[in-house]
């Protein structure tokens, strides 16, 4: 159950980094926003964890802040990869990375206080 409300958090964030942020661009509907969210968390949870651990002491100068250039490398990535996908540039991708991260995280802590289990 928390990896389903995982998924639709970050569904639902990119659904909000879209609408807010111009040059990004999920194309399609609910079910397109699901699949780009899947693959985002799929990368995100392998090569994403292999990134921030050669990253680590940027992190560690950045005080986590370069976690969101790390993220924004990664919605690059899937944006080559995947033609649902559309990030215009690297500014985009920087800005719509913390949109994402913080959507996520506020839907998350939301619904995890809602549905307990």
């Amino acid at each position: 159950m928390k990896l389903l409300r995982s998924w639709a958090a970050l569904a639902l964030s990119f659904w909000v980094a879209t609408a807010l942020i111009p040059g990004i661009d999920v194309l399609g509907g609910f079910t397109t926003y699901l699949w780009v969210a899947l693959l985002f968390g799929l990368l995100n949870a392998t090569l994403g964890s292999l990134l921030k651990l050669l990253t680590l002491p940027a992190v560690i100068l950045t005080l986590g802040l370069f976690l969101v250039v790390v993220n924004a490398a990664i919605l690059m990535l899937l944006a080559d990869w995947s033609e649902s996908l559309d990030v215009t540039n690297f500014w985009s991708a920087v800005l719509a990375a913390l949109v994402i991260s913080v959507v996520t995280r506020l839907v998350s802590g939301v619904a995890k206080k809602a549905l307990p289990h």
